[in-house]
């Protein structure tokens, strides 16, 4: 008998290879002659790039980020070197488990440590890059990651960088200058991407930016926004 044993994480207790591990042994208990295959899977959250580099083969990259709060972070990813891929999950930067319940705040988060990631790779050359986007602790529709790839936010001549509300106030955007310069730093200027990319969001829903079933409606409670906080969240990201 042949068995396919396909499990996502049990979350909060197994990753998806010892769930796969822990059924297998419950299985050959009882059926010793099967041959059982395992294949850890993902969807997208976290566990999602150790699901694809287990099928195909990953180094580990460290490099320095941002929390959602603007914390430094050793920040990893995997590396597929002869294919020149980046395989990341949002969440090792901007994830929830980066933050105690009470820093729970999606105004104040930032997604600019996934630029960080996404930068870094850019340095090794990447030419596509898969990102899971689910566990995140952020609300801003990728503001902060822009801004550590080089665009720029503007209301009128005032350049926005602080909480994604701020965007309510958004009247111009500027795209980033291709050239090589230092590391993105959160309080500094920020840093235009060197390469353009192919770069694949790995999610699975199929909620749009807005609305009642949008991103801000169905998970902004869920990173602590209050009734005020979602209606802030949705009018900034109305105006990006």
């Amino acid at each position: 008998m042949k068995i396919l044993i396909a499990p996502d994480k049990f979350k909060g207790t197994l990753n998806a290879r010892e769930v796969a591990q822990n059924i297998a042994k419950a299985l050959l208990d009882v059926l010793p002659e099967a041959q059982i295959e395992l294949v850890p899977m993902a969807d997208g959250g976290e566990g999602s790039v150790e699901a694809i580099c287990d099928a195909r083969g990953c180094s580990s990259i460290e490099c320095k980020a941002h929390d959602p709060l603007g914390r430094e972070i050793d920040a990893r990813y995997g590396w597929i070197d002869q294919e020149k891929l980046a395989v990341m999950e949002m969440s090792e930067a901007a994830g929830m488990r980066r933050l105690a319940e009470s820093e729970r705040n999606p105004i104040r988060a930032t997604t600019f440590g996934v630029g960080e990631m996404i930068l870094d790779a850019s340095k090794r050359d990447a030419k596509e890059i898969i990102i899971g986007l689910g566990g995140s602790a952020t609300n801003d529709g990728g503001f902060g990651m822009a801004r550590a790839l080089g665009f720029r936010f503007f209301s009128d001549a005032k350049e926005l960088t602080g909480a994604v509300s701020d965007l309510q106030s958004l009247t111009k955007i500027e795209p980033p200058v291709v050239a090589s310069v230092p590391p993105a730093n959160s309080t500094m200027q920020p840093t235009p991407l060197p390469l353009q990319l192919n770069t694949i969001a790995a999610v699975d829903v199929k909620n749009p930016l807005l609305g009642d079933k949008g991103a801000t409606g169905v998970f902004g409670s869920q990173k602590g926004a209050s009734k005020s906080d979602l209606d802030n969240l949705e009018r900034a990201l109305t105006k990006l």
